[in-house]
């Protein structure tokens, strides 16, 4: 038998025993088989693939096996058995089924390291178990029950046993365990530990591959995870992070050679967060978080929902179930192991790393601080090691140290401050113009987990980064590599000095340009929110506008438009770029207006149709008579509107509201009380780019002071105001005359 549960399938934590207690009217039948399914399953563990605790572990399938011959050997009698016998076996079952659970942490692929930590613990829990199994067989009546002589002094020979049994650590153990914790201890000291001490530590546990380092890291890591999400007790933290900071230094210090194909996995899993919406079929998202549910469990009606979001639904005082309204009888919430397994199959299929996504709403400002002592130095000295690497190591040492820094980042705040501390930045950027794809990819990540740290941006731009991270946007050795190097400008955006800067290398905006028309999904979005940055910053418009930026956005409205997050965000930058007029008239041109309107309709969130609505209002003002007409025209658009006034957020609400006022007056008063005064006809209405709600908008000097004439004689509307957008050298004392004479206010 090999090593039990894969760690991304577990729901308990290690050395946690969920048994329970057989029913009182099970009946004897059923009991015995279960047992003797349980006492067999016990009995076809291999003490061999014990990292630790074999010599216990071996004696312990010795006594079940003697329990599971006598057990067989009452089945096969077939006798009545008494309700006192019954008793005890249910107590017996009780603590097979603790047995069981500690065989299987004793064999699970990743936690040799933490079983060595806590060898002590491991022995003296299984000491118990046995001696619990040595008290239900001495109150067991064994002369009640119709078995031959042999098995019962068999029985009586292994309670005796069970009861004297020492169980406890084997020498070998308790000699590498002490080695291990001198090892913390010195770390926690801030001593650089002996590296023959941490050979031997590893050999002894069969730890000889990266792999396998990154293995037992991994697990350590998803049982920290299960503390913190399940507000378990956090004692045991420090101890996990001091092995996690063990490990990591040995990954990086002692296995040189490490598994390439690991860089293909990882880049995978740096996409998946942006897919995994559009990829999982509808039975498997939470109804109320619309995520893929990672812990689902069923509640009193039949519906089955994410833990984490019944549980917020409940504590709010709710009663009711989401989905259904019904009354939801008890909070009791019933795991459903079906479906979980159905969701990691599909992650399976899919290269999706269940484990990861189920973490991905883990607080990372945890992570602000080390777990401990211990791992606070191992990180340090890790960091120290590193940067040496990358400057002065061979080209495959530079892309390990490069991988290294990569994972080291992904999730620990701690570890991107020790190594930004240490100078890692500029030999991460000297790594960007390397020839090698793999490398590249691993130095530009890595730069991009450091980016998203408090000075992450500034040193990057300190050290004249923004050419190589440009360069690598504008010629990438892959896709990958690219739309790293996209996020990242995002990350420098974020820091409003930075903005003009970036906004002024031409490269930048181009380079996200040409990414939003040919990247990937995941490209397209880093490079749509990179834009976004870069408008936060309003000189920066006029330039994404030249780049050619609308008609890759409505191109990715077009053809992707059931990936919902990008065409969120993609929508978001057409609602910024509007706001102005050759914004405006850019969206125009690419024909965008059907396509806005009907995405309107057909968005599923709530901030797609609030920037539908922002991006129609900004083409009302800017666009003219023409877009209004269109949309006044368009007898689906107003029930749109009005639903967002109750099921809108507030924003959209407000939107919406001023949309609707502008409509309905460039239907009642623009059209017919022009008509019915008999007004002049102005016939280039091209030089207007608004008429509506008393609202008249004009580029044209000429026309603006025609337009005071007719609001002059006609009286057209009570209280009208002129918006003036001209540019400078047309604005002539004429027209500021005849304004003031008519009494029109500028806005």
């Amino acid at each position: 038998m090999t090593s039990t549960h894969l760690t991304n399938q577990r729901d308990r934590r290690i050395l946690s025993f969920p048994a329970v207690h057989p029913c009182e009217n099970i009946s004897p039948t059923t009991l015995i088989t279960s047992l003797i399914n349980l006492s067999q399953t016990i009995s076809n563990f291999q003490p061999q693939i014990f990292p630790t605790q074999k010599r216990n572990a071996r004696e312990t399938i010795r006594q079940i096996t003697i329990i599971s011959i006598f057990l067989n050997e009452i089945k096969d009698h077939g006798s009545i058995i008494p309700n006192s016998i019954i008793l005890c076996f249910s107590e017996l079952h009780f603590t097979l089924q603790k047995i069981h659970f500690l065989m299987q942490d004793c064999t699970l692929e990743g936690s040799s390291l933490l079983l060595l930590a806590k060898s002590q613990h491991v022995a003296s829990q299984l000491r118990s178990l046995i001696r619990a199994v040595a008290i239900t067989l001495d109150i067991l009546p064994l002369h009640r029950v119709e078995i031959c002589d042999e098995v019962k002094e068999l029985v009586e020979l292994v309670a005796k046993q069970a009861r004297k049994g020492k169980f406890e650590v084997d020498p070998n153990d308790e000699v590498a365990s002490k080695k291990l914790h001198y090892v913390l201890h010195q770390f926690e000291r801030g001593t650089e530990p002996n590296l023959n001490t941490m050979h031997e530590i590893l050999h002894y546990l069969k730890i000889k591959s990266w792999n396998d380092c990154d293995r037992e890291i991994k697990f350590l890591e998803n049982e920290i995870s299960f503390l913190e999400d399940r507000n378990c007790d956090e004692r045991e933290v420090p101890l996990l992070s001091s092995l996690i900071g063990f490990l990591s230094y040995c990954r990086a210090v002692i296995f040189e050679d490490f598994d390439e194909n690991l860089n293909k996995l990882e880049a995978r899993r740096s996409t998946e967060m942006i897919t995994v919406n559009c990829l999982n079929p509808e039975d498997f998202r939470c109804p109320i978080s619309l995520e893929l549910m990672t812990d689902p469990v069923t509640v009193s009606t039949g519906q089955t929902y994410d833990r984490a979001s019944i549980q917020t639904w409940l504590k709010a005082g709710n009663k009711t179930c989401p989905k259904t309204g019904e009354n939801i009888k008890n909070t009791e919430l019933v795991p459903n192991t079906t479906l979980k397994r159905l969701i990691q199959q599909f992650c399976s299929d899919n290269g999706i790393s269940f484990t990861r996504f189920s973490n991905r709403n883990r607080d990372i400002t945890r992570t602000i601080l080390p777990g401990s002592s211990a791992a606070a130095h191992a990180t340090q000295f890790l960091s120290w090691f590193l940067t040496r690497r990358l400057v002065f190591g061979t080209e495959q040492q530079k892309n390990k140290a490069a991988y290294e820094i990569r994972l080291l980042t992904r999730s620990s705040i701690f570890n991107r401050a020790c190594l930004i501390e240490v100078g890692t930045v500029p030999p991460l950027l000297d790594l960007l113009a390397t020839e090698d794809k793999t490398t590249q990819e691993n130095a530009i990540s890595a730069l991009l987990k450091l980016s998203k740290y408090a000075t992450g941006p500034e040193n990057i731009i300190d050290h004249n980064g923004l050419k190589p991270v440009v360069y690598v946007l504008k010629n990438g050795l892959s896709l990958e590599a690219r739309q790293i190097a996209a996020a990242i400008i995002f990350y420098l955006c974020s820091v409003k000095e930075y903005r003009k800067l970036i906004g002024e290398n031409q490269d930048v905006i181009h380079g996200l340009v040409e990414l939003a028309k040919e990247g990937t999904t995941c490209g397209k979005k880093n490079a749509v929110v990179a834009i976004f940055g870069l408008l936060l910053l309003p000189r920066n418009h006029q330039r994404v506008l030249e780049a050619g930026a609308v008609h890759a956005l409505v191109s990715i409205l077009n053809t992707l438009c059931n990936k919902e997050e990008l065409v969120t965000e993609t929508l978001a930058v057409l609602a910024a770029l509007a706001e102005n007029f050759d914004g405006a008239n850019a969206v125009l041109e690419a024909s965008a207006l059907p396509l806005i309107t009907g995405l309107l309709r057909s968005a599923p969130s709530r901030a797609a149709k609030e920037h539908c609505v922002s991006i129609l209002l900004s083409l009302c003002v800017n666009g003219g008579v023409d877009v209004a007409g269109v949309l006044a025209k368009d007898v689906t658009l107003m029930p749109l509107l009005y639903s967002l006034l109750t099921d809108g957020t507030s924003h959209a609400a407000k939107k919406a509201r001023f949309l609707i006022k502008v409509l309905q007056d460039f239907n009642e008063t623009a059209t017919s009380r022009l008509k019915a005064l008999g007004a002049k006809k102005i016939t280039n209405f091209g030089h207007f780019f608004a008429a509506a709600g008393g609202i008249l908008v004009c580029t044209d000097v000429e026309v603006y002071w025609g337009l005071l004439r007719v609001v002059e004689k006609c009286r057209i509307f009570e209280s009208c105001w002129l918006r003036v957008v001209v540019q400078e050298k047309s604005r002539s004392p004429r027209v500021v005359e005849e304004k003031r004479r008519v009494g029109v206010q500028e806005n």
